[in-house]
């Protein structure tokens, strides 16, 4: 029995996917809910999984090909049509197999076809003409041939002599003065005497077609510098107390809750309060009109194999310190794996990126749309600051605030960042809230 395989909806809007990698080749046997292929959509990468066990009998679509939501991409056979098809396998003969040969070995065929002595000599020197391999065995005198491998020893020894002599023939001794073909010294007509390279195997183009991920990307970014007055505004953070905080309470934490307590989630907290403070942080202009949000869907951007992603914290006000960093500890395994599901990187009131992971000591990050700002966090670095009328060295960290000037001014930026800055540097704070 043919089973088609369609391409799924893999989300709200999407109409159009692109093949990604084939997990599967032709012919091969997969069970039920095993990943046939992949699919990238402009939101998401998407595994789609077998129907039922079968064998995948034909590939309508290759990789990087345009398929519709709907469209059928490949044929099944499932287990009652094996017969079927094994059954059409074995009437065609296999590649590679040999014909049934007469009495004699060398005996000569009359139907054209190559002996293994001729197709082992085309696999030596595939690149060459055949007359011209011809001439370079009759330059040399050959043994009689009494095996394929006595074969493949002669022509390339012959190839290699042949090389020889036409690299003598190139490279001539040097004449005193080198002429240019008329007599006169080629320096006197302003050519050089130095020999030209041909070839250069440094000095190359590859075009890789981009993701649609990817193309996703590149348009979002273009459209928030094009539709919004994004401005940045920086601040920097003294991170002594999360860091003995981590140093004191880090191995009780994850002893009791199986995940390690990280940075993100002081931030992500802090980040929810300061959204409550100032509220056009967490708005978005609609039309003419301001949208505020009463709830706090937080954006955490995560690299992937495939560019930057977001999924949401769908709630981060009812979330734990612990539910946080299991979350986006999930979200960063399944973003490199390819698994986040659609529904998950749409939305969010607001977003949080962490370029300090890559080293980034600071960056200008773009807003998402249609969000109105972006906080970008930084590597933390020991340096000198003022601390009581004396130099200390702290650990301190960047942060950046990209926000849409339309709806957010200077000074709602800075009373934001301030309110990050002050939680940060004291988090009881965010027990008590101010």
């Amino acid at each position: 029995m043919r089973i088609d395989v369609t391409v799924p909806n893999v989300g709200e809007s999407i109409t159009e996917v692109e093949i990604g990698e084939w997990l599967k080749n032709k012919g091969d046997r997969v069970d039920k809910n095993e990943p046939l292929l992949t699919v990238e959509s402009d939101k998401a990468t998407v595994e789609i999984r077998a129907p039922e066990s079968a064998t995948l009998i034909d590939i309508l679509k290759n990789t990087g090909d345009s398929a519709a939501v709907g469209e059928v991409i490949a044929h099944l056979e499932a287990q009652s049509g094996r017969a079927q098809t094994t059954a059409t396998e074995s009437s065609h003969p296999q590649l590679g197999a040999q014909p049934p040969q007469g009495n004699g070995a060398d005996e000569p065929r009359s139907d054209g076809a190559t002996s293994d002595s001729e197709r082992i000599a085309q696999r030596v020197a595939p690149s060459e003409p055949a007359d011209k391999r011809e001439n370079q065995a009759a330059e040399q005198p050959l043994q009689e041939e009494t095996a394929p491998s006595a074969r493949d020893v002669q022509l390339i020894e012959a190839k290699e002599t042949t090389a020889q002599q036409v690299q003598d023939t190139e490279s001539p001794e040097p004449s005193p003065e080198p002429s240019a073909g008329n007599g006169q010294p080629a320096e006197e007509q302003g050519e050089s005497i130095f020999p030209q390279s041909t070839t250069s195997t440094s000095r190359r183009d590859e075009a890789v077609r981009m993701t649609a991920l990817r193309r996703h990307i590149a348009e979002r970014l273009v459209l928030a510098q094009q539709s919004a007055a994004l401005l940045t505004t920086f601040n920097e953070i003294d991170m002594s107390a999360v860091v003995a905080l981590r140093q004191t309470q880090g191995e009780a934490f994850q002893e009791k809750h199986r995940i390690k307590l990280g940075f993100m989630s002081f931030f992500v907290k802090a980040a929810v309060i300061a959204l409550q403070t100032v509220r056009e942080v967490n708005a978005e202009i609609r039309g003419g009109d301001i949208l505020y949000h009463h709830y706090f869907d937080i954006g955490i951007a995560v690299g992937s194999g495939k560019g930057l992603v977001v999924p949401v914290l769908r709630n981060a006000e009812r979330m734990s310190f612990a539910e946080i960093e299991r979350a986006i500890d999930d979200f960063a395994r399944r973003a490199k794996d390819g698994r986040l599901k659609p529904e998950e990187l749409q939305g969010g009131t607001f977003t949080i990126t962490n370029g300090g992971v890559y080293g980034s000591l600071l960056s200008t990050p773009i807003v998402n749309p249609p969000q109105s700002a972006i906080l970008g966090l930084h590597a933390i670095q020991d340096r000198p600051v003022a601390r009581g009328g004396a130099v200390a060295i702290r650990p301190m960290m960047y942060v950046a605030l990209t926000y849409d000037h339309r709806l957010i001014d200077g000074r709602e930026a800075v009373l934001f960042l301030k309110q990050i800055k002050n939680m940060i540097e004291e988090p009881a704070r965010m027990l008590l809230q101010f």
